[in-house]
């Protein structure tokens, strides 16, 4: 008997990804599973999941905007309309079952499947659970989670430890370093950095490679260099002639990214931790400090603390980014250090393990 599943949620590639993941995952299991996502108009995931091969239905909604509060007026009628659109597509496509990932399209989609009485599932992917997960969780059937100690925002019965599901091209990987660095144009007897502020970018720290950028040549390293869309033009520019520099908005291929970096700086997401942990790189971490209830600090003291990571406060990243990444790649024990604690926390197989509890659960 085929099944139906939704996946809501989306904004960042931390929850686009995961999700395509377990979708894959449930396909791979139930290969005539019908599968469609809910996303947020305007929001990445309705460029990045049909590239994936999945339909997406996008719906008027917005977050609370923290830095301008006049921006929220229209977000009550956003939320109403949004809630309708949900009604609509959830009485059209019948699902057996919706999982929310995180985002701001999550909260109405599971929200009415549970008043309809609909299977929902919750990946929390953070350290410190969002406020609309720890309100879902109560009506879950099940949460998903990636560490332990979360009993302080969900229901203990409904608890499972899965970890974070990480595209299956680079929890698989096979690319050699050599091959990465090829990829890049780069050159396979020096030390390289990747630099990855999340798929939208980071200011503090494009700003801080910027300042910083002829370090690195002075320094013997090379720069493979994320900027997202709104630093890339001023990023290439100033990487213009450089044959130590790599530099783009987006990094699609992160298999070879990931391959060709010895040193890694980026932001504190938990889908961006997964995947370094995944495969087991010394990384210095920079938190977003904006994301809500500071999860990001959280995500990234929780690995400073089983010295598994660095990490480096937004507010210091001018001033201290530089020097702390460069001493990094010059120090081979420290590195070595942060590989071996890093590696205990890859998880391979989330997508798989959230994929089977879910076509477990909704065939009883």
């Amino acid at each position: 008997m085929s099944v139906k599943v939704i996946l809501a949620g989306g904004g960042t590639g931390g929850h686009i990804f995961p999700a395509i993941a377990i979708a894959n995952a449930i396909k791979k299991q139930q290969p005539d599973a019908e599968i469609l996502f809910v996303g947020a108009k305007g929001k990445m995931e309705m460029e990045k999941v049909p590239q994936a091969g999945y339909k997406i239905e996008g719906l008027d909604i917005a977050g609370f905007n923290r830095s301008s509060l006049i921006k929220n007026i229209g977000l009550p009628f956003k939320l109403v309309k949004s809630f309708f659109q949900v009604r609509t597509i959830i009485n059209s496509f019948k699902p057996d079952a919706v999982i929310g990932v995180g985002g701001y399209s999550s909260f109405p989609v599971l929200r009415f499947a549970q008043s309809k009485g609909i299977a929902t599932f919750i990946h929390e992917s953070n350290s410190f659970a969002g406020k609309s997960n720890i309100l879902l969780g109560k009506k879950a059937t099940k949460v998903f989670v990636a560490s332990d100690k979360m009993e302080k925002f969900f229901p203990a019965d409904k608890l499972m430890i899965t970890g974070n599901p990480v595209r299956a091209a680079i929890a698989h990987a096979t690319v050699s370093r050599e091959e990465g660095l090829k990829f890049f144009g780069l050159n396979t007897d020096k030390k390289t950095v990747l630099v990855v502020g999340g798929s939208l970018g980071a200011k503090s720290i494009n700003e801080a490679i910027d300042a910083g950028i002829d370090q690195f040549q002075q320094n013997d390293l090379q720069l493979i260099w994320q900027t997202g869309k709104p630093y890339v033009a001023q990023g290439k520019a100033s990487a213009n002639g450089k044959t130590n520099v790599w530099v783009n908005d987006f990094i699609k291929e992160m298999e070879h990214a990931y391959a060709a970096a010895d040193v890694v700086i980026s932001r504190a997401g938990a889908m961006a931790i997964a995947e370094i942990c995944l495969v087991a790189k010394p990384a210095l971490f920079v938190p977003y400090p904006h994301a809500a209830e500071d999860h990001q600090t959280v995500n990234a003291q929780h690995l400073v603390e089983k010295h598994a990571g660095l990490m480096v406060k937004d507010s210091e990243a001018k001033e201290k980014l530089l020097s702390s990444i460069i001493a990094l790649a010059k120090d081979e024990v420290k590195q070595n250090e942060l590989k071996q604690q890093i590696a205990k926390l890859g998880v391979a197989d989330a997508d798989t393990v959230i994929a089977t509890e879910v076509l477990k659960l909704i065939k009883k």
